[in-house]
């Protein structure tokens, strides 16, 4: 039996990850503060989490993990997809609590479940996968976009430190950058002004250019090549690469 849990599965990336993946045989876990309505069916379960709580991540995950651990999956996969925009501004204009939000959304939320992942799942026989979807916004700052860009680098470090702590053959820790996808966020960013993200252009640019892509075409590329597929250790993957 295939195992999944996929964070951010109200809509874009998550939810069609989450369907891509139920549509390939697995049971999935999707995780969020609401799943999308389309998400159904015997094979998935969905487990209320505000991941900007992250005090609380422990308490609302560890009966569901337990749970997965119990139904003794052979292969299980931990996607952490979910992330938010904002706050949106220049270093100097920006609340300080907005910023500890998407810090703890964004950053703190997904090492949190990484812990629980592997303080839970130790079965030495079992399959384990952990991939962090990040962003080029890593290592290429985004004048109005920083809280982001500096939590998905921070994400990567989760990657590379979780490669560096396990060795075994059946544990693989990646990254994707999958690219500009069709979302919601896209859509957030453009509705800005340059005042606000002086970046504007560039997000304006991939409407523009027809740059973006279904979130369901990109779903399919990450599970096909990266869920199922033979992964590097401790590698990023970018969109190109699926």
């Amino acid at each position: 039996m295939k195992s999944a849990i996929v964070t951010g599965v109200s809509r874009g990336l998550g939810e069609a990850l989450a369907r891509a993946l139920l549509a390939g045989g697995f049971a999935v876990a999707g995780i969020g503060r609401t799943s999308a309505a389309a998400l159904s069916g015997p094979h998935y379960r969905f487990v209320a989490c505000d991941l900007a709580n992250t005090i609380a991540i422990d308490a609302a995950l560890t009966p569901a993990f337990r749970a997965i651990d119990d139904a003794r999956p052979d292969y299980l996969c931990l996607i952490n997809n979910a992330a938010t925009a904002g706050p949106v501004g220049t270093i100097g204009s920006l609340e300080s609590e907005a910023l500890a939000a998407s810090m703890a959304a964004n950053l703190v939320a997904p090492i949190a479940i990484a812990n629980l992942f592997c303080r839970i799942f130790v079965e030495g026989t079992q399959v384990r996968r952990i991939i962090n979807v990040s962003s080029g916004a890593a290592d290429s700052p985004l004048p109005g976009g920083g809280p982001y860009s500096i939590a998905k680098a921070g994400l990567e470090m989760l990657t590379r430190q979780l490669a560096a702590e396990n060795d075994a053959e059946t544990f693989r820790a990646i990254t994707v950058r999958p690219g500009v996808i069709d979302t919601g966020m896209q859509t957030f960013m453009r509705s800005q002004t340059p005042e606000t993200l002086p970046s504007i252009e560039l997000f304006k640019g991939f409407h523009r250019d027809h740059r973006l892509v279904a979130p369901d075409t990109v779903a399919v590329k990450i599970v096909d090549k990266l869920v199922l597929g033979d992964v590097e250790q401790g590698r990023t993957y970018n969109y190109s690469e699926l």
